[in-house]
């Protein structure tokens, strides 16, 4: 049964009157399932899924290293609907380890032991993820993955409302929208053009350089937009 609190929470959002989908209260909901960290993606209209709101001070570094490697439990999960349960990362089912090489030790140096993604999903149609942490290992029980079963398809029921609203096309999917990692999106642009190539390539170049130096992508992005840093055929260094 969905505990009493995270009830009143579910009955708050379903009847947000913003045009967007207000601020969740992922903090209060972490605790109640047990969690040391939340965060929510979305991936509107087959976008790539981008963090919109978090919770924990472990959650953006998570979700950095999964942004780095392109893939991860959340990443995996927004994008094809699939629940995935890591309830201890040093001891993983051999398809996340073959699925995801190097990512799960990079996320135990983050004192990050179990990873928990629920996805957001209607039907077929795939909207994104919430992904939850804890720095001890163990599984959830079974009243706490109840509570973020509920908690995962009430916000999925939010995001397509507000995703389909025929009347505002251009509604955004959060009352105060803001991407963590917008300045990746800005340094590919940038990189695209100095090389003179796609996003796509731009990006691999910006994550390849993270992975191969052991650095936050979004540290290596905001050095590229500073101009601290080059990437190219002929310069892949500080300036």
């Amino acid at each position: 049964m969905t505990h009493p609190a995270l009830a009143d929470y579910l009955r708050t959002l379903s009847s947000h009157t913003g045009t967007g989908m207000g601020p969740l209260p992922l903090g209060a909901c972490a605790d109640m399932l047990g969690l040391d960290g939340l965060g929510l993606l979305l991936a509107p209209g087959g976008r790539s899924a981008e963090l919109v709101q978090s919770y924990g001070e472990r959650t953006l570094a998570l979700e950095d290293l999964q942004q780095v490697q392109g893939q991860g439990p959340g990443l995996d999960s927004a994008r094809h609907g699939a629940l995935m349960l890591l309830p201890d990362v040093a001891d993983a089912p051999t398809f996340a380890t073959d699925r995801w090489p190097g990512l799960l030790g990079a996320i135990e140096a983050l004192n990050v032991h179990a990873v928990f993604s629920f996805p957001l999903r209607i039907g077929i149609i795939a909207l994104g993820a919430l992904t939850g942490h804890r720095t001890r290992p163990g599984p959830m029980s079974t009243a706490q993955l109840t509570d973020a079963f509920g908690l995962s398809d009430t916000i999925a029921q939010i995001t397509i409302a507000t995703a389909t609203r025929a009347e505002l096309p251009a509604t955004p999917l959060l009352d105060e929208p803001g991407l963590y990692f917008s300045e990746v999106h800005q340094a590919t642009g940038m990189l695209a053009d100095q090389l003179d190539t796609d996003c796509d390539h731009a990006l691999i170049r910006l994550r390849g350089h993270a992975f191969s130096h052991g650095r936050p992508l979004l540290d290596v992005t905001r050095d590229v937009l500073a101009r601290r840093l080059r990437l190219d055929d002929n310069t892949d260094g500080p300036l």
